[in-house]
Parts: C-alpha cells; structure tokens; sequence
C-alpha cells in the first residue's frame, strides 16, 4: 500500500496508510479515517528508555500508540489505548524527531497540541473497545521487551483501524472545545463553574 493518503472511504472517511506525510496537515479535528500500515505502542516507559537510549524504529512519519497490548503466542488479543495525557511530558521529543501521529484516548495537553502544529495531529481512539482494535491488527515486532508485555514497543501492522483526529496540526483540540462548551452550559444552568461553592 502506498504511504500517505489512499484516498477516500464511505461516508467521508479518510484513509491513510504509513509512513504519514504532509497530508496530515490536511486534516482537521472531528475528521474520520481509517489508519493501515505499521504503528509502535508505546507507554510511559518506553518513552524514557526512547529517551535515554534513542528510538528504535525509524521516526519519520511514523505513528506512535500509546497503548500495553495484550499478545498471545504472538497474537495480539487486546489493544486498547491508554490515556495520553499520562505522556503529556514525554511526548516532544517523538514529534521533533518526526512522528507524525499520536495515538490514544482522552486527549492530550495544550502543549502537546502546540507541538503538534504545523507536524502532526492526535488520533483519537474509544477506550473500551480493545477487541475491537486488535480485530484490525497483527504482529510485526517488538523493541524493549525486556520492559514487560505493557510497556514495550511493540510494531503493530494496522488494517483499517477508524480513528478519529482529536486535536489537528492547527492547534485545535475536540477535547478542550467538549470541556469549554460542558462548562459554559453548567454555569448556565447553576450560574458558577462545575466544583465551586454557589
């Protein structure tokens, strides 16, 4: 399958396929795509040994998921995100070095969204839907297994995973926009911010 953008699906939805390009700078937050081609977990861990040690596969337009899978006899059964924002801090490094997606559930820091700009975006996937997500992967390989099933790098060949681009390389952000418009209408209906005495 080429890299970059292969076009697009039903409904509107865009397909991509890695190594990413220039054409995620195309996307915009709330788009729907469809990602194939390999991606790398990667938690907490493997980012401070990425860190101290230098990153394992090649990072140009490259997709890092932050996700421990669970894999069986070389079978990936389970391979939901984690929460991103556990990698607000460690994230900058992988985006100057060329990364060009991030993966995950629950959105990401301001900070991050200001690294993402004008270089990649932020790809949102709903946590709970493991199976799901393994449905649409196999096995390629791993880096550092020495960190444990959860937090190795593991190289994960995609096959159409639906994702949706939560925070685009313009800097907006779906989950910041939910929580402003969630505060804005419960100061509307009780007149203070959520978690202040009236």
């Amino acid at each position: 399958m080429p890299p970059g953008v292969c076009g697009r699906g039903g409904a509107g939805v865009i397909e991509l396929s890695t190594p990413l390009g220039d054409e995620v700078l195309s996307l915009r937050a709330g788009d729907r795509v469809t990602l194939s081609g390999t991606v790398y977990t990667a938690r907490d861990e493997a980012h401070l040994r990425m860190q101290e040690e230098g990153i394992p596969f090649d990072p140009s337009g490259a997709v890092v998921y932050h996700c421990g899978p669970i894999i069986s006899d070389g079978v990936i059964i389970a391979a939901g995100p984690t929460t991103s924002a556990r990698m607000n801090d460690l994230s900058g490094f992988l985006i100057r070095s060329g990364v060009r997606a991030l993966i995950g559930k629950g959105g990401m820091s301001r900070g991050v969204a200001e690294q993402l700009r004008a270089c990649g975006v932020y790809l949102a996937f709903t946590g709970g839907c493991a199976a799901l997500a393994a449905s649409h992967m196999s096995l390629k390989g791993v880096y550092y297994e020495d960190l444990g099933m959860a937090e190795a790098v593991w190289a994960i060949d995609l096959e159409r995973l639906p994702l949706i681009v939560g925070i685009d390389s313009e800097g907006r952000d779906l989950f910041e926009e939910v929580s402003r418009k969630a505060r804005m209408r419960f100061e509307n209906m009780f007149g203070t911010e959520p978690g202040c005495a009236p």
